[in-house]
């Protein structure tokens, strides 16, 4: 059973970069098909997928964030990390790591979500 663990700040200023990491346990973060993805939710709103990285480490990412996100991996720690540069108030958010066994599934895999604050 793949689990998943969210860590990192909880408080970022604005305009600074926003760091957060998901330790994956159960699976590796290679094996073919999986996708592991960061999606957040800002208080009061529905979830916002932000990007996924596939299982052979392609990127692709919220046309929305596209210039200011990076989604990474670190093979040998099983662990993949989301980078958000330039946040403001409006990225305050419960952020949720996610996985999923092929491209078209669902998300049946979720880390239980961190808080975000962006304020001075």
């Amino acid at each position: 059973q793949v689990q998943l663990q969210e860590s990192g700040p909880g408080l970022v200023k604005p305009s600074q970069t926003l760091s957060l990491t998901c330790a994956v346990s159960g699976g590796s973060i290679t094996t073919s098909g999986y996708c592991w993805s960061w999606i957040r939710q800002p208080p009061g709103k529905g979830l916002e997928w932000m990007g996924v990285l596939t299982a052979d480490g392609r990127t692709y990412y919220s046309p929305s964030l596209k210039s200011r996100i990076s989604i990474s991996r670190d093979t040998p720690k099983n662990q993949f990390s989301l980078q958000l540069s330039s946040v403001t108030p409006e990225d305050t958010a419960v952020y949720y790591c996610a996985a999923k066994a092929s491209v078209g599934g669902r998300y049946n895999y979720w880390g239980q979500g961190t808080q975000v604050t962006v304020s001075s």
